[in-house]
């Protein structure tokens, strides 16, 4: 099982990301994100182990979030992760605080332990809205994608430590208001 560390967003407002989940789900082989059952969220850091333990991983998460309150992200563009299958994920808008909790997080622990995609460098700041997009159904999701103007705001408020899969809560915090 791999480890996590995340923040997520259990605050009413998540909502949005969870309408568009089911929205992406039409595009879907099968619904990726509610079959997860994980709310929606940033992961910082993956770690397989044994390279990096539980309690490290949950420290790093720890320190990097020790001053920092709940943190409302703004949203206004969907982009995609090309591959087979396609990924489709909201982009929040500049945050130096999804960051510097990253980098952070980079510096407690060698990056080199870390998975690829979420290393210094090539970490992309990311909330998924689906991971299963059909070939068959690739244009309409990119035209979904490229249709979306909207704006939309979550309160992201409770920092982790999981493993998976499936998704299970190894430690969690709220974060102060």
């Amino acid at each position: 099982m791999a480890l996590a560390i995340n923040i997520r967003a259990d605050h009413a407002s998540a909502g949005e990301i969870e309408r568009l989940w089911d929205q992406v789900a039409a595009f879907e082989v099968e619904p990726s994100m509610r079959t997860l059952g994980y709310r929606p969220h940033f992961t910082f850091a993956i770690y397989d182990p044994p390279a990096i333990d539980e309690k490290t991983a949950w420290d790093a998460m720890q320190a990097a979030v020790v001053d920092e309150p709940q943190l409302r992200i703004e949203f206004k563009r969907i982009r995609w992760f090309e591959g087979s299958p396609l990924v489709l994920w909201v982009e929040p808008t500049c945050n130096e605080a999804l960051t510097r909790i990253h980098s952070s997080i980079s510096a407690a622990i060698d990056p080199a332990h870390c998975r690829p995609h979420y290393r210094p460098g090539t970490w992309t700041p990311h909330c998924t809205l689906g991971t299963r997009i059909a070939d068959e159904c690739r244009g309409d999701a990119l035209a979904f994608a490229r249709s979306f103007e909207r704006r939309i705001e979550v309160l992201f408020d409770v920092v982790d430590c999981v493993a998976f899969p499936p998704v299970r809560i190894i430690s969690e915090r709220k974060l102060p208001s």
